[in-house]
């Protein structure tokens, strides 16, 4: 291995692209999550409408497993959930899949690359994961040919969905952290920034 190729396993490693994310509890914990979840959203949730449209706890779920264990652990777990939905619902297996992988991965590759920190990053995140979610499945059913007409209507139904999604988020939000709490990965950059307020010294200052 060149000493390019080190340098770069090295870092992405340091940031969590190789999962320390992949231990035993942490995936039991998210495979319960994602099964309570599913079992919620069509058994429950999907009852509940307001203005047409109802909130998809699913897609939320996926990008906060992303945003707190990484892409790879977020882009399973996509794959996961997103097969759990469409045998609920009786749909083209393989459609959701896809749709919450990509969810995942991007969700899991913002905290790999930015680390965010502020608050209303989970209500971005949870709006922005509602959107994708519904503006892939409408792509997905209009490219295999289901009539899926576009509309003023439908435009309607994806704003409405984004907002519901947003206003979920934030509990949504809690209730996974708080689920995963103790077995999450802790990512490198975290560390030296709490050295930094809790007195350590900086690399500058040890130097």
């Amino acid at each position: 291995m060149s000493a390019w190729e080190h340098t770069a396993a090295s870092r992405a490693k340091a940031h969590g692209l190789f999962g320390p994310s992949f231990s035993p509890g942490i995936v039991a914990r998210i495979a319960l999550l994602a099964v309570i979840v599913v079992f919620f959203q069509t058994g429950v949730v999907s009852e509940l409408s307001v203005l047409g449209v109802t909130v998809d706890l699913s897609p939320l779920l996926v990008a906060f497993v992303g945003l707190l264990c990484g892409s790879m652990l977020g882009a399973i777990t996509g794959f996961a959930v997103g097969l759990l939905v469409d045998l609920a619902l009786v749909q083209t297996l393989g459609v959701t899949s896809l749709i919450f992988t990509l969810i995942g991965y991007w969700s899991g590759r913002l905290r790999e690359l930015r680390d965010p920190q502020a608050a209303l990053i989970p209500l971005l995140v949870g709006a922005a994961a509602t959107g994708a979610s519904m503006v892939g499945y409408s792509l997905v059913e209009f490219l295999l040919g289901v009539e899926a007409p576009v509309s003023l209507e439908l435009l309607r139904q994806i704003v409405l969905g984004v907002i519901a999604g947003a206003v979920a988020a934030l509990p949504t939000w809690a209730v996974v952290r708080r689920s995963l709490e103790g077995g999450l990965p802790e990512d490198p950059r975290r560390r030296r920034r709490r050295a930094y307020t809790t007195g350590g010294l900086s690399p500058l200052t040890r130097a």
